[in-house]
């Protein structure tokens, strides 16, 4: 089983940026491909991106694109999501977990997950 471990969020102005880290440990890394989801309470939890297992394809939400970038080192077993020109709506908690493809989008078919990290920007 993997453990993940989620960290980088904190509370930024608009227009702002973070990083985001997803350690791994447990399972070969380099054999799965890669998620970040976020969720708002009370909501469903969203895609945000995902990456193949080698970085050769990313895939990112249509409200992330141009502004988020996800990407892996497998020597460290991290995945990182890079988030520039942050907006007050990209407020929620961050999580990465372990997918099945980089094409799927479901949470469904990502898991085990992290404990979260929350992001908060402000207007």
């Amino acid at each position: 089983q993997v453990q993940l471990v989620e960290s980088g969020g904190g509370s930024v102005q608009a227009g702002g940026s973070l990083r985001l880290s997803c350690a791994a440990s447990g399972r070969t890394f380099s054999n799965y491909a890669m998620g970040w989801f976020r969720q708002v309470p009370g909501t469903e939890r969203e895609f945000v991106a995902a990456i193949s297992r080698g970085s050769s394809t990313t895939s990112y939400a249509d409200s992330v694109k141009g502004r988020f970038t996800i990407s892996r080192d497998n020597a460290k077993n991290t995945a990182y999501l890079q988030m520039n020109s942050l907006r007050p709506e990209d407020t929620a908690v961050y999580s990465c977990a372990v997918g099945s493809s980089v094409y799927v989008r479901r949470p469904t078919d990502f898991g085990p997950w992290g404990q979260g990290t929350q992001v908060t920007v402000s207007s």
